[in-house]
Parts: structure tokens; C-alpha cells; sequence
């Protein structure tokens, strides 16, 4: 009973003590500021660590609440002030201009009115920054392993910086052969009389050893044959663990997959290596998606996608695929439909190399023409490396276009009256054929087309020499560039990295070999829609019909344009842009034909890419009929 007494007694004290919180608001609303340090990449640190700020809206709490929240917050920033080297740092935080320790704060919070915010102020008093003197590897290192630990005396003793010291001793012992190497955590002592840390790393190297047997283990459909084909890795070589963790990605980019874990063995096999297991988990082999889309000038679309990832064994995958196109857009006259059948062979006589074949059908109605058409394709497509892909083929398509013609009658007819427009649709077949040559870079090491890209480029050149047969025959060559960059902001903005990016893009495209009337329609440049020039509307900046104005396309195409894209919080986001360009005869950039649009839009970020909104206004009216503003929802950013 007596080692119990005092904490009853403190018990019944501490109810007393908060008895008048009872009549105080509850929740408590408060406010937090933080003193700046001096350092803003720590005062954004001190903050996100924060949970009087984490969880102010989150977990309201009462006054007493506030209290022990506010003093569990002490502990948790001097840790964080201390990792950073301030290891004589001390934290204060007063509330309403009380310390936590005062008698009578708790009163004052129950005198609060009952809307108005707690004033919580949080001080810092960061002492002196300790820097590193000596730093010491007990344990014997390789000779290709000296001088590797990225530290050196005089740096600041930065916790995160220490710890990611050893981290990289680790690797590189390990790249080195040393499958079994331990780093341990560093141990540092501190002068009595200075602020500076000695460091010690103890080390112990093991044996240098090789790869030895390689197993799979979890796979049902996908035959073991096609990943010891592709694998990276090989019994016999000197073990490197960046060495297993390429091997790793590289299966997963075979995209059949869910998940692939590597099992280290512990000690050698009787070959004298280290033996490497697999652990895979495959996807299931059909997915159905769907998808969605509008905007106000070609309305809406919404599809579904079949998939079969695994068809026979070796990742090959098919995909059916059927959308309703065109549904009440201000650039289109009636619904249409896209549908398409791929099937993609993977590491087809090469690793990196797949063969696709495709065939599709697409029925569409355009203020510029109205299409139906049968499309088929074979295409290689070969990766040279993370950065670079090229790509050829053959494609095929057997199309019926009209498009408008229109003339004033000279002579009265049975539809037309001297000095009408008669609109005179003509109907033409065209059998193509073309040879498509693509070469792409892309550095901004994305894993889905459909994720947030913020840093690195996008950047494709593309020649498509094509035969044009029917009715009217010609041969020629559409050449095409397209551009695109993001620059994360972080190291001029206040802000973290991927929240504040810089988008451009630019595209510039001709058709060599065939005039404006001989090219047919759809192989024609047009502007303004989401792909070139938000604000316009779909086709309608470039050559137009006489008399109706419709579009009639043009040989030549430059656009670009410039996006900010800031984010907000966990799921979203806002976008600010300006696109502009031009369609005609000649690849000549003249201001007088320039056209401009600019808007902003919203976006909420999904696992599978960012829902966009965008609304655009035209800064140049092309004609009498122009909108006044365009509207675009889907998947994905613009570019």
C-alpha cells in the first residue's frame, strides 16, 4: 500500500489542479508559431516533425490535452535540433505567453472564450553547431575500399549525414564481393570542453565471395526459362548487391509481376558463393480497365480495356480495347468510336526488344472531315539503354474521308441558288502506307507514362515516309519533334522536392513531298485542342475552308508552351499555363500568325496518375464563332 499512496495522492492532485479546465473549451482550437532558426531547411523540418501542427485539425484536444501535447513536443523537436548538430540546443514552447510549467496556465485557458485560438509560440535556443574532428574505422577495409566514407573532419556533425556515411561504406563493400560485411551504427564521443564529435565506424569485411546458385521461387504461368533468359545476374560472378537489385528491377519491367523480393543466403554453398533466391509474386493475368474524358470542344469519351498480361507463358500481352469517341463537342458532329487489338511479343530476338502488332478501327466526325478507317501496324521496338529507345515499323491504312469543298453558285441548281454557298462534301479513299521511324528520350525516370513527371526531359524525333494511294496518289514524309522539360523548384522556392515544378514543351512538325489538297486530311497539322494549343478549340487554328471556315489543315506546325504545377497538401494540386503556335504552309515562325491561349486548372493525385481540370481561354479569335473559353478533364497531365 505505501509504494501506491503517492501516486494516488498525485493522481488526486492532478485532477484538482485541472479541475477548472472542466469549464474551458473542449476541443481547444489553438494556432502554432515556430521561431525561425535561421535555417529555413530546418525550420521546414522542425515543422513536418511537429504534431502540434500534424495534428491541430486532425485530433482536436481538450486544454489539458494542449498541455501534455505541447510538452511531448519538447523532447521530439530537441531531437531534431540535436540530429542537426545542435547538440546544446534547448526547445521552449509558452503558451499564450505561459510556460507549461505555470500554475495558472491552466486557468487561463479556461478563461478562453470559447471560439478564440490558444497562442502556441515555439522558441529555439540552437547553442553551438558541433562539427566532426576524427573520424575512425576500427576494422581492416580493402584497399579499394579506403577513402570511400563521404565524411571529413570539419564537417558538421549532422546525424542524418553520419548515418548515411555508413550506409555507403556498407554498399560499397558489399559491390565489392563482401556479401557479408557489417557496418555497425557509428559511435561518437563528444569533447568535454569543445563542440566537436570524434566518429568510430567498427567494420568487419568478411570473405569476398561470387554469386552462387540462383532459384526462383512463387511462379505459376510465367516459365522459368524466359528470366533466366533475361536475367542480369549469373552464378560464377563476384557477388555485388547493386548488381542483384538491377537484376530485380529489371525482371519487374517485364510488367507481369506484382512484387519481387531477393532472399541473401547467410553463408556460402559448397561452391564457395552466395546463394541468390527470388521470391515472386506474379500479377493476375487479366485486368479490365476503364477510362474517361471530356472536354468542351470534343466532348465526351469513355472506353474499356481488356488485358491479358500473360498469354503463353513468356509476358506476352494482348489488349482489346473500345472507346465511344466525340459525345456533344463543339468541334465535332456526331459520336464516333476507337477501337484496337495490340499484341506485344517481349524480348523478341533481343532483350529490351518487343514486336507489336495492331489493328484498329476508328469512325470519327470533325468539323474538318469526318473519317472511317482500318488501321494496322507492325512495330520494333528496340531500348538501348535507361535513356534511349528507337523504333520502325509498317503501317497500313485503308480510309474514307470527306471534307468540305464548298463554292458560291454562278448557275441555279435544284439545291443551290445563285449566289449560295453550296457546302459540296467531296468523299475520298486513300490506301496508305507508311514506314514509321521513331527515336525517344526520356530522362525523368518515370514508372507509368501516367505519373507526375518532375525532373528530367521527354523528347522524340519521329520521320514517316508514306505512299498515298487512291485517288488522288502521292508520296510523302511527315517529320516531327517533340520536346518536353520539368525543372523542380525546389532549390529556388521555399519548398520541398516535387511539390513546385516547371513544365515546357515545344513541338514542330512538317510534311515534305505532297501540297496542302494532296495530303490527305488526317495526315494534315492542325492546332489548338490539349495537345498543342489549349483555349482553341480542336483543329480550328490553322488554314481554313473559304466560305464555311471550317478547318482544312496545313503542311507545317510549331507550338509550345509553359505550365507551373504546385501542389497542396497530400492529394492536391493546381497548374497555371500559357500555350501558343501556329499551323500553315511553310515551317516559319511569324509572329502575325501566332496564337495564344492561357488558363489554369486543378488536380487530385490517384495511385494510377493525377485527375486534371483545366480551363483555358483564346488570347486571338480566329473567327466570328470563336469560344470563349475551353474545359478539359482527364487522366494524366497535359504533357
Amino acid at each position: 500500500m505505501q509504494t501506491r499512496f503517492p501516486g494516488i495522492c498525485a493522481l488526486a492532485l492532478m485532477a484538482l489542479w485541472y479541475l477548472p479546465v472542466a469549464s474551458a473549451a473542449d476541443p481547444q482550437p489553438y494556432r502554432v508559431d515556430f521561431a525561425p532558426t535561421g535555417d529555413k531547411s530546418q525550420d521546414a523540418t522542425l515543422r513536418a516533425t511537429s504534431e502540434l501542427v500534424s495534428l491541430r485539425k486532425s485530433a482536436p484536444v481538450s486544454p489539458l490535452g494542449l498541455i501534455v501535447r505541447a510538452r511531448g513536443e519538447m523532447e521530439r523537436l530537441k531531437t531534431v535540433l540535436e540530429s542537426n548538430g545542435y547538440y546544446q540546443s534547448s526547445v521552449t514552447i509558452h503558451i499564450d505567453g505561459r510556460a507549461l510549467n505555470d500554475p495558472g496556465l491552466a486557468d487561463a485557458l479556461a478563461e478562453l472564450p470559447k471560439k478564440q485560438d490558444a497562442r502556441v509560440q515555439v522558441g529555439f535556443v540552437l547553442g553551438p553547431l558541433y562539427h566532426l574532428r576524427t573520424i575512425t574505422i576500427d576494422g581492416e577495409l580493402p584497399p579499394a575500399a579506403r577513402g570511400i566514407l563521404p565524411l571529413k573532419s570539419g564537417d558538421p556533425a549532422v546525424a542524418d549525414n553520419v548515418l548515411a556515411a555508413g550506409a555507403t561504406l556498407l554498399s560499397t563493400l558489399e559491390d565489392q564481393g563482401y556479401a557479408f560485411a557489417r557496418v555497425d551504427p557509428p559511435v561518437a564521443y563528444e569533447d568535454a570542453t569543445l563542440p566537436e564529435l570524434d566518429v568510430t565506424f567498427h567494420v568487419e569485411t568478411g570473405v569476398r565471395a561470387s554469386i552462387g546458385e540462383i532459384r526462383f521461387e512463387g511462379l505459376k504461368r510465367i516459365h522459368e526459362k524466359l528470366l533466366r533468359r533475361r536475367l542480369l545476374l549469373h552464378t560464377g560472378e563476384q557477388f555485388s548487391a547493386s548488381a542483384v537489385e538491377r537484376a530485380r528491377t529489371d525482371l519487374l519491367s517485364l510488367r507481369v509481376f506484382a512484387a519481387i523480393n531477393v532472399q541473401v543466403g547467410t553463408k556460402t554453398d559448397s561452391t564457395g558463393g552466395v546463394p541468390i533466391t527470388f521470391l515472386i509474386r506474379e500479377r493476375l493475368r487479366h485486368a479490365i480497365g476503364v477510362n474517361a474524358a471530356y472536354s468542351t470542344d470534343l466532348g465526351g469519351s469513355a472506353g474499356v480495356t481488356w488485358t491479358d498480361r500473360n498469354v503463353f507463358g513468356n509476358a506476352e500481352q494482348l489488349t482489346v480495347a473500345a472507346s465511344l469517341i466525340n459525345a456533344g463537342g463543339d468541334a465535332t458532329n456526331g459520336l464516333g468510336y476507337d477501337t484496337s487489338i495490340k499484341y506485344i511479343l517481349p524480348d523478341f530476338g533481343h532483350r529490351d526488344q518487343s514486336l507489336q502488332f495492331a489493328v484498329g478501327a476508328v469512325k470519327q466526325y470533325l468539323e474538318a472531315y469526318d473519317q472511317t478507317a482500318l488501321t494496322t501496324g507492325i512495330t520494333l521496338t528496340r531500348k538501348l539503354n535507361r535513356l534511349w529507345t528507337v523504333s520502325a515499323g509498317v503501317t497500313t491504312a485503308e480510309e474514307q474521308i470527306i471534307q468540305d469543298q464548298p463554292f458560291i453558285c454562278t448557275v441555279a441548281t435544284a439545291t443551290c441558288k445563285v449566289g449560295a454557298i453550296d457546302p459540296n462534301p467531296i468523299t475520298h479513299d486513300y490506301t496508305l502506307v507508311g514506314l514509321p521511324l521513331t527515336v525517344t528520350y526520356d530522362s525523368t525516370s518515370l514508372k507509368s507514362p501516367l505519373d507526375d513527371p518532375t525532373h528530367g526531359m521527354r523528347d522524340s524525333v519521329s520521320l514517316t515516309p508514306t505512299r498515298s494511294l487512291g485517288q488522288t496518289s502521292a508520296t510523302f514524309l511527315i517529320s516531327v519533334i517533340k520536346f518536353a522539360g520539368y525543372f523542380d523548384l525546389d532549390h529556388i522556392l521555399p519548398t520541398d522536392p516535387g511539390r513546385s515544378v516547371l513544365a515546357a514543351r515545344a513541338l514542330a512538325g512538317i510534311a515534305q513531298g505532297a501540297g496542302e489538297y494532296s495530303l490527305p486530311p488526317d495526315q494534315r497539322f492542325y492546332g489548338g485542342g490539349s495537345s498543342t494549343i489549349r483555349g482553341y478549340s480542336y483543329q480550328s487554328v490553322g488554314p481554313q475552308v473559304p466560305l464555311t471556315d471550317n478547318p482544312i489543315g496545313g503542311t507545317a506546325i510549331t507550338a509550345g508552351g509553359l505550365e507551373y504545377r504546385q501542389r497542396f497538401g497530400q492529394g492536391w494540386g493546381a497548374a497555371f499555363f500559357v500555350d501558343g503556335g501556329q499551323v500553315s504552309n511553310k515551317l516559319i515562325l511569324l509572329p502575325s500568325d501566332l496564337y495564344f491561349g492561357v488558363g489554369a486548372g486543378v488536380r487530385y493525385f490517384t495511385p494510377i496518375g493525377p485527375i486534371r481540370l483545366d480551363i483555358a481561354v483564346p488570347l486571338r479569335h480566329y473567327d466570328t464563332n470563336y469560344d470563349a473559353f475551353q474545359v478539359y478533364v482527364g487522366l494524366g497531365q497535359a504533357f
